[in-house]
C-alpha cells in the first residue's frame, strides 16, 4: 500500500517530512490535515496519532508520529535514500540523534512559543502574548547561539562538521524557517547576528532545492498575508489619526 503522510505544510516538521520523502524518491500520498480547523483533533485522526500532532504516517498497518522517528523511518525502511541523511555508520548516527534530541527541547520550544505569541496566536483564535513571546525569545537566541558554536563546528557546511546535510540539517532549517511570518525587524533582530547559521541555512536551501522552496511556498504567502495586513492596519491608525487632527482643529 502507499505510504500516506498526515500533514499541514504550515508545521515546521510536518514540512521536513515532506521534503525529506521529495528529496529521496519515496513515494506518498499527502493527506493534508487543517491545524487551522482542528483536524487534528477527530476521532478518526486520533486513532492514527493519539497525540493530535502532525506529521503522522500510515504505511500498511504500521502507523508512526513524531517527525524524527518518521524520517529515521523512511531512511531506514525505503530503497535509494542516500547515506548522509541518517547514516550507516553507528558513531554518525548517535551524533545525528543528539541533535535531534537537543532540538525539541530547546531550538523548537523557542521558536515555536515565540512565533506563536508574537505572529500567529490570533491566526488559531488566540491572543497574543508579549511576555510569553518575549521569555521565548531569549531560549531562541541562546538556541541558535548554541547552533554556531556546538553543532557547526568543523569545515563541513552542514551540522556536525558534515559536508551533506542529514535528517537532523533538515529537520532544524524548517524549524528556523517558521520566523519568515514575523515582523522583518523582529526577523533581522533575531537571526542578524548569527551569520553562520544563515550560511547554513541558504546552504541547506540549495542543497534540498527545489523542493525546499516548493514546500514552503505556504508559508510565504502566510507571510505576504500578514504584511499585508500589518500594512493596512497602520493606514488606518494614520487615516484616523489625522481625522482626529483635523476635527480638533475645527
Amino acid at each position: 500500500m502507499r505510504l500516506k503522510v498526515f500533514a499541514d505544510r504550515m508545521s515546521q516538521p510536518s514540512r521536513a517530512v515532506i521534503i525529506f520523502c521529495k528529496l529521496n524518491g519515496i513515494d506518498f500520498e499527502e493527506v493534508k490535515t487543517d491545524i487551522s480547523k482542528r483536524q487534528h483533533l477527530t476521532p478518526e485522526f486520533r486513532e492514527i496519532n493519539p497525540m493530535k500532532q502532525v506529521p503522522a504516517i500510515v504505511d500498511g498497518r504500521f502507523k508512526l508520529f513524531e517527525s524524527h522517528a518518521i524520517m529515521i523511518y523512511l531512511a531506514s525502511v525505503f530503497p535509494g535514500v542516500a547515506d548522509h541523511w541518517y547514516p550507516a555508520d553507528i558513531f554518525k548516527r548517535a551524533k545525528i540523534h543528539s541533535v535531534l534530541d537537543w532540538h525539541h527541547s530547546n531550538l523548537r520550544r523557542g521558536a515555536v512559543t515565540y512565533v506563536l505569541n508574537s505572529t500567529l496566536a490570533p491566526e488559531l483564535g488566540l491572543p497574543l502574548n508579549p511576555n510569553a513571546a518575549a521569555e521565548a525569545e531569549k531560549l531562541l537566541s541562546a538556541s541558535l547561539a548554541k547552533i554556531e558554536s556546538v553543532w557547526l563546528k568543523g569545515n563541513g557546511r552542514f551540522l556536525l562538521g558534515s559536508s551533506q546535510p542529514s535528517i537532523a540539517d533538515l529537520s532544524l532549517v524548517c524549524e528556523i524557517m517558521q520566523l519568515e511570518v514575523v515582523a522583518e525587524k523582529d526577523h533581522d533582530r533575531i537571526l542578524g547576528p548569527h551569520t553562520r547559521v544563515l550560511k547554513w541555512i541558504d546552504d541547506t536551501k540549495n542543497a534540498t532545492a527545489p523542493h525546499f522552496n516548493e514546500v514552503h511556498s505556504v508559508l510565504f504567502k502566510v507571510k505576504e498575508k500578514l504584511r499585508r495586513k500589518l500594512s493596512d492596519e497602520a493606514e488606518n491608525k494614520l487615516e484616523s489619526s489625522k481625522k482626529t487632527s483635523l476635527h480638533s482643529k475645527i
